[in-house]
């Protein structure tokens, strides 16, 4: 039998959820915020039951650095903000120290959404592709 979130121990546990919000964005207005809507059953359920929730998607394609200006995460945080009635971290990073200390440092019911992931992509100026392309290093990270 397929387990269901309903079937785990979320109590104080760390929730890594992988969302789809790759949400249309025009001059830094989310234009139809119905994956960010879609992601509240679940977002609501591990608030009610008192799971520390990181959440992680990406957003439209990264093919150069400059790219990363126009596809940040932020705004969709600030949505989902709205959306949730509660407060959300946002980290503007995909992995590292910072990143580290935000999910250790939540509480219960806590929201935190970190970094376009395909941000990844494009690293040093440096088209990698590890998010597009399941860099192994990275998943494991």
């Amino acid at each position: 039998m397929k387990k269901t979130l309903k079937d785990v121990q979320v109590k104080d546990k760390t929730v890594l959820v992988r969302v789809d919000f790759n949400v249309p964005i025009k001059d830094g207005v989310i234009t139809d915020d119905n994956r960010i809507k879609a992601a509240m059953p679940t977002i609501k359920y591990l608030i009610e039951n008192d799971a520390k929730i990181v959440l992680f998607s990406h957003l439209s394609r990264i093919k150069e650095e400059a790219d990363k200006a126009k596809k940040s995460l932020a705004p969709v945080a600030k949505r989902l903000e709205e959306v949730a009635g509660k407060p959300v971290k946002f980290v503007p990073f995909t992995r590292g120290t910072e990143l580290e200390e935000a999910i250790k440092s939540l509480n219960a019911g806590e929201i935190l959404l970190f970094e376009n992931t395909r941000f990844e992509d494009v690293v040093n100026n440096e088209v990698v592709k590890n998010e597009s392309k399941n860099n192994a290093e990275l998943g494991a990270y």
